[in-house]
């Protein structure tokens, strides 16, 4: 199992020196870079989850208008990596940067430290909580939220009291994926100064690697030990999936609709359009003056084709190859669940918390470390794509659970009785009803692939280079006018690759009846349906 991989490597390697092992765990100096890596993984994911709740929620469950359009452009900020949007926060806030600029202010706020990264991560991650949930409030059964109105609830009531807590498993989902993104992330921490544990890591690597490793194996015991808390304090059956009616649509009035319009706007505004004005910024700026540099994108246009194929083809395998690995796990958790299924659960999720540098050399530690074949692997596009599966695997696990617990067994049962085989079972019944779900968790893989910077500086086979390899080397010779434009790129690809990979899929399934469910009639049910009481 690949997954083992990185943390074999740091078992390795900190097995190799235990007395600088205990000798690092027993340093105060492990406290800080810790306990704030804790603090801003915490208050991201539940900023997050607040965010995306309510978001999915009048999407998916309101009768706003372009709920379609909305839906894309909520899912887009994750095709912004997250060093990205610092680079953007930072030139529009720092002095004499653009916000300066265009509104006059001689005095603004400082964005570095935690402010800085929990507005960036927060703005950037919030779509992790925003799919599943979205998913899950499209499938539920409007028949409690019925009742629960013509008992006297309040829409407000009703959405706390019976909505949340039938999604509360998506909910966690997704704030679980965002603090494990967020205590993961080097990129954002690291340009606005803020001293986490990836800093640390990322520093140390090359003064004091006995440190660094140490560092990393706490890191790793974090992810794994919240993923297993997570798992034993949220025992929410996972066979509740199939719909049995039409979502209820609550309708909004006047004040209210406005400001649900409102508050979606400024979050597209602030967590989407505001980087990309940026980026246009300097991209336009760059275009308009031009660059005698011959290898400059800014002077030949022509220079963003290989790096966006090469982005596109690697995305693409890696999102199938990863679907095609984690579906079995998925199988094991949710048919048979054990404490191995949930073991296998805790190292793939586990591995994405590590930083995608620690995956890298682990790869490179065991490929150069084996004889024949195995070793001429390094530096080649299927370790690469190896290397993408074991740090985004966690990425498609939850949405291949949900899409085999979506399949209502008496299908499965049927299909027995009629004589068909295991595979043909697969291919004929369970596939098709599991596709919108493998989809949606391929195209996080995708979008995750299409951003990863460290495994791809390390990994790639020379020559191979990527959008945000591209990114990261023209901000690191402060060619932001190249940085602008390949990073517009990337969001670009990444935006059309979401709508046909995840958004479209998971429309389409809103008008798709799962087999077996109740007949709902020709319009979904309304809050409109339930009179209104008579007494508070």
């Amino acid at each position: 199992m690949p997954f083992v991989l990185p943390f074999a490597y740091l078992l390795v390697r900190n097995a190799e020196d235990l007395a600088g092992l205990w000798g690092t765990l027993a340093d105060n100096s492990l406290v800080g870079p810790l306990l704030r890596s804790c603090v801003l993984g915490i208050s991201v994911a539940a900023a997050a989850g607040v965010l995306g709740t309510a978001a999915a929620w009048l999407v998916a469950r309101t009768d706003l208008r372009g709920r379609r359009i909305w839906a894309l452009l909520l899912c887009l900020p994750l095709v912004i990596p997250s060093f990205v949007g610092a680079v953007a926060l930072i030139a529009a806030f720092a002095p004499g940067g653009i916000v300066e600029d265009m509104l006059g202010i001689a005095w603004l706020p400082d964005i570095s430290g935690f402010r800085g990264a929990f507005i960036v991560l927060t703005l950037l991650t919030f779509p992790y909580v925003f799919l599943p949930v979205m998913a899950r409030l499209r499938s539920l059964s409007p028949a409690l939220e019925e009742s629960a109105r013509l008992l006297g609830r309040r829409p407000l009531s009703v959405f706390l009291t019976v909505v949340v807590p039938q999604a509360r498993a998506a909910i966690a989902a997704g704030a679980l994926l965002v603090f494990l993104y967020v205590i993961s992330d080097f990129g954002a921490v690291q340009l606005l100064r803020y001293d986490t544990l990836t800093r640390a890591i990322y520093s140390d690597r090359l003064l004091d690697a006995t440190r660094s490793m140490a560092l990393s194996l706490v890191l790793g015991l974090l992810a794994v030990g919240i993923v297993a808390l997570e798992r034993r304090s949220s025992r929410v059956g996972l066979r509740d999936h199939a719909r049995g009616g039409s979502p209820l649509i609550v309708p909004l009035g006047g004040a209210r609709r406005g400001v649900a319009y409102g508050f979606l706007t400024v979050l597209i505004g602030i967590a989407l359009i505001a980087p990309i004005a940026v980026l246009a910024f300097w991209a336009i700026r760059g275009l308009a003056q031009g660059s005698p540099d011959a290898m400059s994108v800014v002077g030949d246009p022509g220079l963003i084709a290989g790096p966006l194929l090469s982005t596109v083809g690697v995305s693409v395998v890696a999102a199938l190859v990863t679907t095609a690995i984690i579906l079995p796990i998925a199988f094991r958790t949710v048919r048979r669940p054990g404490r191995l299924g949930e073991a296998l659960a805790g190292v793939v999720v586990g591995g994405f918390a590590l930083p995608g540098l620690i995956t890298a050399l682990a790869l490179v530690f065991f490929t150069l470390s084996a004889p024949g074949a195995i070793g001429a692997l390094y530096q080649t596009l299927p370790l690469l794509v190896l290397a993408y599966v074991v740090h985004h695997g966690a990425l498609a696990l939850g949405a291949a659970q949900s899409a085999v617990a979506s399949i209502p067994q008496r299908l499965d049962d049927a299909a027995r009785i009629m004589g068909k085989g295991r595979w043909q079972r697969f291919a004929g019944i369970e596939l098709p009803l599991m596709l919108p779900g493998l989809a949606a968790g391929a195209g996080l893989v995708l979008l995750s692939t299409a951003k990863e910077l460290p495994a791809t500086l390390l990994l790639a086979p020379p020559g191979f280079s990527t959008l945000a390899t591209k990114v990261w080397q023209a901000a690191e010779m402060a060619a932001y006018e190249d940085a602008a434009i390949f990073a517009l790129a990337l969001v670009a690809i990444s935006g059309v690759l979401t709508w046909f990979l995840v958004v479209r899929p998971a429309l389409r399934s809103w008008a798709t009846p799962v087999p077996g469910a109740a007949p709902t009639g020709p319009e979904p049910p309304t809050a409109s349906r339930a009179p209104e009481p008579t007494t508070p």
